[in-house]
């Protein structure tokens, strides 16, 4: 153990504990300052409806032209449900609030660079030409799922590329641990969670030694960070080693629905020719070195040869927002593995622009099964269109099998997940529960030849908030791997059934529904 220790590094001390610490830290004023905003918008509308002869007819028109606008825009069918309750319920605020967050202050900048690189990085990368001439490719549908996804960024479908499926966060971590010894270049990291721990600490001790012999390391992490396990000063600090490091939308003391769009990527490039993608972030918990809610089952993907640069592009995508000017010359020719099979398509998804294309993936390979669709994920709030793909593919014969948590992290997200349980129970979806703990695995696996590996929830968060991205494979040798850990981590489960979902506590029920109200805007 003293000699794993050594062989990390950590750069925070070591926190300390006791309610003064919480008081007197950064956090406590962000929180307090924001708290104090908040206070004040709601002070503000109160008055306005507590004098009701002054704002009465002001009240009617605001409340019809806001539901005649919520009607013509461009938003979730479920989402427009909780925005007319909550106007019929507080017409003023709710109106104002709607208003607000459809202006999406904060964004703007994000969203106009974001368009920007589609259109500059649309033609950087090219489809291999032998997969549109493979007519197993249109039987399947990824040529149409590629023109697809040219309309949201450069996403090319690739042959000539080896990907290794890991069935845990212990086996990501000891090969991403060998291929960034190997690096020779440029190393780029891009994760929703850092921690300082075992983990982390390996990785970086790893990114210092590469930096003293001349290898570019660039790292990035989703700014909710700086609350949960980061200081607001880590690139600082990480500057200090030689890295260069940025937080995703660092967090600023102002109501804003700029927090309300997160990097919920994973992403991991060593000089153009090895790729890491998957559910696993790099903190202790995610190897099983710490507990937190049981034992942790997830899954990533590496992947070796053509299929890389569209990661890379992806990393220089989202690092390119913030420079002043955008560089992309970091997408030298991959070299090809020896051993490679099938074609492989990564893809990302950006809340900011009018495709749901997580979704529309997974709609895509639910309504093309033949046989069955398996399924590993960490939640299960679904909007009506998935969940009637879901229960559409079920009613045609396709075995659909689920897999979630036994022990959530998040209570509300549980109960929601539950409200779901007896329509696709009874539709002949099968869900099961992992009993050792729980499950992070964003995994979609199909008919033996097709597979999604990434970061992708069944949530409105992973669908429609945060940024992602995933790998889809078809005919690659590891969808047997993929398919294989799917029915081993399934005996470790209990079956949900429809008695088992009448014995369902109470409160689990009235949380379930009461938050069901407001679900797509949570």
């Amino acid at each position: 153990m003293n000699n794993q220790e050594n062989d990390i590094i950590k750069l925070l001390p070591k926190r300390k504990k006791g309610i003064l610490r919480i008081v007197f830290s950064r956090l406590f004023v962000f929180l307090l300052l924001i708290v104090i905003q908040f206070i004040l918008t709601i002070m503000v509308l109160t008055w306005l409806d507590q004098h009701y002869k002054a704002v009465v007819m002001f009240e009617g028109i605001l409340k019809i032209t806001m539901i005649f606008y919520l009607f013509n825009c461009n938003m979730d069918s479920s989402a427009k449900l909780s925005w007319l309750l909550i106007i019929a319920v507080f017409s003023v605020t709710g109106s104002m609030l709607l208003w607000y967050t459809r202006r999406e202050f904060g964004n703007n900048i994000v969203r106009k660079k974001s368009a920007e690189f589609v259109k500059t990085t649309r033609g950087m990368i090219s489809s291999s030409e032998e997969a549109f001439a493979d007519p197993d490719v249109t039987r399947s549908g990824m040529d149409d799922l590629c023109r697809y996804l040219s309309r949201t960024g450069c996403y090319p479908l690739f042959n000539g590329t080896d990907v290794t499926y890991f069935s845990c966060g212990e086996e990501k971590f000891e090969s991403l641990l060998n291929e960034l010894r190997k690096a020779k270049k440029f190393i780029f990291m891009e994760y929703f969670i850092l921690d300082e721990g075992y983990m982390w600490g390996s990785v970086l001790k790893i990114l210092a030694d590469k930096v003293k012999e001349g290898v570019e390391v660039r790292v990035m992490y989703d700014g909710m960070c700086e609350i949960t396990t980061l200081s607001h000063d880590y690139p600082q600090r990480m500057k200090k080693l030689g890295i260069n490091c940025k937080t995703f939308m660092p967090l600023k003391p102002v109501f804003s629905t700029y927090y309300n769009y997160r990097d919920h990527r994973k992403i991991l490039v060593i000089d153009g020719n090895v790729a890491f993608n998957g559910g696993i972030n790099l903190a202790d918990e995610y190897i099983n070195r710490t507990e937190r809610f049981g034992h942790w089952k997830d899954a990533a993907v590496m992947v070796k040869g053509k299929a890389v640069s569209s990661y890379t592009l992806m990393f220089l995508n989202m690092w390119n927002i913030t420079e002043k000017e955008p560089v992309w010359d970091y997408l030298p020719k991959p070299v090809i593995p020896e051993k490679h099979s099938g074609y492989v398509m990564p893809y990302a998804d950006c809340p900011l622009d009018d495709d749901k294309v997580g979704e529309n993936i997974y709609m895509d390979i639910l309504n093309r099964a033949t046989t069955y669709v398996h399924i590993m994920t960490p939640y299960l709030i679904l909007d009506g269109e998935l969940e009637s793909a879901l229960k559409f593919a079920a009613e045609r014969g396709v075995d659909i099998k689920i897999i979630l948590p036994g022990k959530p992290d998040k209570p509300s997200a549980y109960a929601l997940a539950k409200t779901h349980y007896k329509a696709l129970t009874k539709a002949g979806v099968q869900i099961f529960e992992y009993e050792p703990g729980f499950v992070h695995s964003k995994v979609f696996v199909c008919d033996n030849e097709k597979a999604v590996v990434g970061t992708i929830n069944l949530d409105y968060r992973s669908l429609y908030h945060h940024f992602e991205c995933a790998t889809y494979m078809y005919k690659t040798d590891c969808i047997s791997d993929i398919e294989k850990d799917f029915l081993t981590t399934l005996k470790m489960c209990r079956p949900v059934t429809m008695e088992s979902i009448r014995r369902n506590r109470f409160t689990y029920a009235l949380r379930g529904n009461l938050l069901k109200l407001i679900a797509p805007l949570m």
